[in-house]
């Protein structure tokens, strides 16, 4: 079976809706820097907003926001990418704005139109979009959030479909863009002496953290909207899960990649309220935008199975949260001690037993801890972590990355309808059943309800 043409051909045009919001200033445009300046961008670059602005004045936001970003160090790709701006100025809900959205593409006939606005005007661009004609042979990319809850992700997903084909529909998680959570799938696969200890035989538990040290930030307002289990874990920790679990693909292609995935979250078991704590630090009831007596969980730490063949049994804990003892994300796949007591200390009350490490974030790694005798007669030893990879120099940043791969029609990062409905069919029973949060102290790792129920697989791997 031949590829279809839209994933051959390259996107001869950019359209960033939302062009004058947080999103594009704070990621997209050093993005489209970045691209410039590898010599990665050589189309038109249309931004559209509800705003009347000149094109001086987007010339000014896009010159801040790559300040902001770092510096420009590349005279000549910055005055590249300005030479490729254009802007068209109107209200969604006007057809005349897609009008002349047309009109400024000219010859552009595979555009790539990013969604970077927020999820309720998600239908209206979208239908905009297909009833001006722009959406034959081009593609739509979406920023997640992709609805917020089961029945509005199908919602979403119909919406899309009816003006865009699956394989033209690109949705954006930063997260997977992150050159250590790609290493993640590669370190699998590349190696063979993971696979015959990748499984419920010799696979103890599985935790991942993904901690901030920094609270809402002004944000109040969106995160009564969503939450830490909506905002993080349904996405970033579910996407981390999916490439930790998975079955080996069948061939070389993303789209193998995507159906394994699909599997791990079908083969989710769906949450129950005592499956999760949430947490709401000490202070976030201040913050602008917070309702008085919001319940909004700010932590959220979940007790996961997947109930599969290699899995069956193994718990999976999840936990993020504001406000935290540091910023940092971490797996941590905990290995099952030898079958007989060979040695005294071979089976450590202490501590961890061998274990396997991915840092990601902010410093990436893997590293494998083994224990190791100490000199003299006596068999004793130590555990000591054997580094296997470090942070690499010149790593693009997702959203370079992501962008970049959108316009060219590969769609190996991003996220497939099955996969984002069945995500959410495993936290939807506790999305509004669910047990109230308990506050905790900044600074903290959350409350300690989070430590009971681990408890009965040890303790939580606190990362430094």
């Amino acid at each position: 079976m031949e590829p279809t043409p839209n994933r051959i051909l390259s996107a001869d045009a950019l359209v960033v809706f939302g062009v004058t919001g947080d999103l594009a200033h704070k990621k997209i445009f050093p993005a489209l820097y970045a691209m410039a300046r590898s010599g990665a961008l050589n189309v038109p670059v249309v931004g559209v907003a509800a705003s009347k602005l000149s094109l001086a004045q987007l010339y000014e936001r896009v010159t801040n926001s790559i300040n902001q970003a770092g510096k420009i160090d590349d005279q000549g790709a910055f005055d590249h990418l300005l030479s490729l701006l254009r802007y068209v100025g109107g209200d969604y809900n006007d057809p005349g704005t897609f009008k002349q959205l047309k009109q400024v593409l000219g010859d552009a006939r595979r555009p790539a139109h990013y969604l970077a606005i927020p999820p309720v005007l998600f239908e209206k661009v979208i239908k905009g979009i297909g009833a001006a004609g722009l959406a034959n042979q081009a593609r739509v990319i979406v920023e997640k959030p992709f609805g917020r809850d089961l029945a509005s992700a199908r919602e979403l997903n119909r919406i899309a479909l009816s003006v865009f084909r699956e394989d033209a529909i690109f949705r954006i998680d930063h997260y997977l863009g992150k050159e250590a959570i790609m290493n993640i799938l590669y370190f699998r696969f590349a190696n063979s002496f993971l696979e015959p200890i990748w499984n419920r035989n010799c696979v103890a538990s599985v935790q991942i953290t993904l901690s901030e040290d920094f609270g809402v930030k002004g944000r109040g307002a969106f995160y009564e909207s969503a939450g830490c289990l909506r905002d993080v874990i349904q996405n970033h920790l579910f996407q981390i899960v999916a490439l930790l679990a998975m079955e080996p693909p069948a061939y070389q292609g993303y789209g193998a990649v995507h159906n394994e995935k699909a599997k791990v979250f079908q083969a989710m078991r769906p949450l129950q309220p005592d499956d999760v704590v949430r947490g709401q630090y000490a202070g976030y009831r201040k913050e602008p935008g917070v309702a008085k007596g919001s319940d909004v969980e700010t932590f959220c730490a979940l007790r996961l199975f997947i109930d599969s063949w290699r899995w069956q049994g193994v718990p999976w804990y999840l936990r993020s949260g504001k406000c935290l003892t540091t910023s940092v994300a971490e797996v941590m796949v905990e290995l099952k001690p030898p079958p007989q007591r060979l040695f005294d200390d071979s089976a450590p009350v202490d501590g961890p037993a061998n274990y396997l490490r991915f840092r990601l974030a902010p410093n990436s790694a893997v590293a494998l801890a083994a224990r190791v005798k100490r000199a003299g007669k006596e068999f004793i030893g130590d555990q000591h972590e054997l580094y296997l990879l470090e942070e690499q120099p010149g790593e693009e940043t997702p959203y370079e990355r992501l962008l970049a791969d959108a316009m060219a029609g590969d769609g190996a990062l991003f996220t497939r309808e099955d996969a984002v409905e069945a995500a959410w069919a495993v936290v939807d029973p506790v999305l509004d059943a669910h047990h109230r949060a308990h506050t905790y102290k900044p600074g903290s790792w959350g409350p300690k309800q989070a430590d009971a129920l681990i408890a009965g697989d040890g303790s939580w791997h606190n990362p430094q």
